[in-house]
């Protein structure tokens, strides 16, 4: 069906909109990236908008010279990644029962995933929760609290409730079980969904901060974001470079380093999952 000449119009001019919107986001990350890229006199002289002056890579080399930086980056990309995946599995393995009218307490379970989506736990009573539990200075507290969200799990039922049931009742004739429909048939022919909710939980997890600052105390455990706060807020040791003058970098170098450092690897991420991507949370929001 062709569009008339108004909805061309429309369309054009919301395109328009978007593409505008698109540089107007780019713009902050363009000039940090800038700054990461030039030499200290531009600038400390404040020359640099969203291209490099001086370009340089030596606040890059001594960024990525920190072992502590890299241990904080392992212990946030193996958080991420194993949370990740234990989450998409947890809630597959919730959502898929919730789409069965022989699942008795379905109506019950999803009363109470709404009810956390509502009423948030009180940050006291959470902290001493999570400390009797044994997640204090655990690097499993990274993980464990991200497991599973109402949000994400009621997008998982709802693009459930949209699989083709003929495909499940033909392997119920073959005589598989619930755990075989799921794992076999169910989550191979769901990769929009497992898509976007792994970015979810990922991005999620990769830029935690409130867990690790309320209950990680080793600094062996930090992750990336605690890390960078800890580099950026460390005013001796920004100090001492940004008075060496012979050096070609300073504070303000530095930290637009970190700051690049933290986002880039979800940013590479992002377009490998983008076919998947807007699929996934359109078939989630279709049906209740």
């Amino acid at each position: 069906m062709s569009m008339s000449f108004s909805e061309k119009v429309i369309q054009k001019c919301i395109v328009a909109f978007l593409i505008i919107l698109s540089v107007i986001a780019l713009i902050p990350l363009l000039s940090v990236l800038s700054v990461s890229f030039s030499s200290r006199v531009p600038v400390e002289l404040n020359q640099v908008t969203i291209w490099p002056k001086g370009f340089t890579l030596d606040s890059w080399k001594y960024v990525l010279d920190r072992p502590d930086l890299w241990r904080s980056f392992g212990v946030t990309a193996i958080a991420t990644i194993v949370g990740t995946v234990l989450s998409l599995l947890i809630t597959a393995l919730l959502a898929y029962p919730l789409t069965k009218k022989e699942f008795t307490i379905g109506k019950v379970v999803m009363l109470a995933a709404v009810i956390t989506m509502v009423f948030k736990a009180p940050l006291i009573p959470y902290f001493l929760t999570m400390k009797n539990i044994g997640l204090y200075d655990n690097p499993l507290v990274l993980v464990i609290p991200h497991i599973l969200t109402a949000y994400n799990l009621i997008i998982m039922r709802t693009f459930f409730l949209e699989f083709p049931s003929e495909l499940e009742e033909a392997a119920v004739v073959e005589g598989a079980g619930y755990f075989r429909l799921l794992f076999n048939i169910v989550l191979p022919l769901s990769k929009a969904v497992l898509a976007t909710l792994g970015l979810f939980y990922a991005v999620t997890i990769w830029n935690q901060f409130q867990h690790p600052l309320m209950f990680i105390q080793n600094p062996d455990w930090y992750p990336l974001q605690i890390k960078i706060r800890q580099f950026i807020t460390s005013d001796n040791e920004l100090q001492i470079v940004g008075n060496m003058s012979q050096l070609n970098y300073s504070a303000r170098t530095l930290r637009a380093v970190t700051i690049v450092f933290a986002i880039v690897p979800i940013l590479m991420i992002y377009p490998y999952l983008q076919k998947y991507f807007t699929k996934g949370a359109m078939l989630g929001s279709v049906k209740g």
